[in-house]
């Protein structure tokens, strides 16, 4: 009997293909175990993130916005252990917005750097959020539990290598 003979089941198909090497259910070959990109929940929760992100980005600037004409939209906050007048905070939201929007919209794309620049952007506009409670202590929780979940779905995404 020839060795390519020995190698095949009685079907004829090969038993041991090289070309799968690491890729058992150990995920011994797997450099970041986790889920991919065919995964159902990972893709679509990294879309969603990007779409959350693109929102909020916007919603950020228009916060931002309202904070800077000084309309009475916001109320105005006596003593509080962060000095920043609402003025700069509308600065801060509307920068951190745009930058935002822009992630956001390169994780619809595709770009592997907004999914970073997501993850840190999520995290500092969580700390924004939490420090512009005292003007909207409802959007701003909602915003946080937001953030969590961009910076979980970005986080836990693995690409296919193309």
């Amino acid at each position: 009997m020839s060795d390519a003979s020995q190698s095949r089941n009685p079907q004829g198909s090969p038993v041991w293909d090289p070309s799968h090497q690491g890729t058992g259910p150990s995920g011994s070959g797997n450099r970041f175990p986790g889920p991919h990109a065919g995964d159902g929940l990972a893709a679509g929760g990294v879309t969603f993130a990007g779409v959350l992100m693109l929102v909020n980005g916007i919603l950020a600037v228009l916060q931002g916005i309202a904070a800077i004409s000084e309309d009475d939209v916001y109320g105005r906050i006596g003593d509080y252990v962060y000095k920043i007048n609402l003025t700069g905070w509308g600065w801060i939201l509307l920068i951190v917005g745009l930058v935002a929007a822009a992630a956001g919209w390169g994780v619809l794309k595709g770009a592997a750097w907004a999914r970073v620049t997501g993850i840190l952007l999520a995290s500092v506009s969580l700390v924004l959020q939490f420090l512009f409670l005292p003007y909207a202590p409802i959007w701003s929780v909602v915003v946080i539990a937001i953030d969590v979940f961009v910076i979980w779905a970005l986080a836990v995404y693995r690409p296919t290598a193309r």
